[in-house]
């Protein structure tokens, strides 16, 4: 027993040590499997982590940079619509509309909305309206605010030369919230108009008050817009009474483009002879938005 018993364990250690020569035979450095100038091989993630550690970090981007709601100091919006048609009755029209509105302070706002008009039916000239107004806004971010504003209006649709109107009121914010926003305004203004003839009407030179009444909406998923206005507008020392109003809906394709469609209607008392007293147009068109 004494003499064998050396034997097998010399043969234990034999086995032992072949068995640790030939694993360390197949056990190398792993940079001597590959070339130096290859990139290390990455395991692929998780997607389903990697997108939660998008969102994680996205969500902490957010709160490093907090989202600035205050409004825009300046905001320009214009737009085109028209009409085309060819046979019977051959009829262009061309509207071009703008927004301009300026926050200098917030105490003083400039804003303006000049327009022009022009159509043809038959070769002949209908439409050529133009129109151009400045407005200035005093505690315009104050639920009760000040406002005073000029325009000039060149009409051939009603042969009006030249209508100048200057006044100056206060108004009211009925309603603001996120997605609607009403106001009321009233105001003293004066009115002098040069019509292109004078056979049965004389020049109008009056005063009157001016109510306004204005809304806009957002709909949906934030991208449709609908808006009103509505001007009341009697004479105060004659009998003379205006009103016209326009009814928008807007949806914004992109960021700064979108399509609209507008319904305007006005109304005049005291027309020349041969004109309508009722005027209505509806158009279609785009629109570009500009903020900053």
């Amino acid at each position: 027993m004494n003499k064998k018993t050396p034997m097998k364990l010399k043969l234990l250690i034999l086995i032992f040590s072949l068995f640790a020569v030939i694993v360390k035979a197949q056990t190398t450095e792993p940079d001597t499997l590959k070339p130096e100038n290859l990139p290390p091989v990455q395991v692929s993630p998780d997607s389903t982590t990697t997108q939660e550690e998008q969102a994680e970090e996205e969500g902490k981007q957010e709160e490093e940079q907090p989202k600035d709601d205050t409004p825009a100091k300046f905001k320009f919006r214009m737009s085109a619509d028209g009409t085309l048609t060819s046979g019977n009755v051959n009829r262009a029209l061309i509207q071009l509309a703008s927004g301009i509105d300026w926050n200098l302070s917030q105490i003083l706002k400039f804003s303006s909305s000049p327009t022009f008009v022009y159509g043809q039916q038959n070769k002949q000239l209908n439409e050529r309206e133009v129109f151009v107004d400045f407005r200035t806004t005093v505690l315009y971010e104050k639920t009760f605010y000040y406002l005073a504003f000029g325009s000039l209006e060149k009409s051939n649709l009603r042969k009006i030369n030249q209508r100048l109107i200057g006044g100056a009121g206060v108004g009211l914010k009925l309603l603001q919230r996120k997605n609607a926003y009403i106001s009321v305004t009233n105001v003293l203004l004066y009115e002098g108009t040069d019509f292109v003839v004078n056979n049965d009407i004389p020049d109008i030179d009056l005063w009157r008050n001016s109510t306004r009444i204005f809304g806009e909406y957002t709909l949906g998923d934030g991208k449709m817009f609908i808006s009103h206005i509505l001007f009341i507008q009697p004479s105060i020392t004659e009998k003379n009474f205006r009103w016209n109003g326009n009814l928008v809906f807007r949806y914004q394709i992109t960021k700064r483009t979108g399509i609209r469609s507008t319904l305007e209607n006005s109304y005049e008392s005291v027309v020349l002879s041969g004109r309508k007293n009722n005027d209505f147009r509806l158009t279609f068109g785009v629109v570009f938005e500009f903020k900053k």
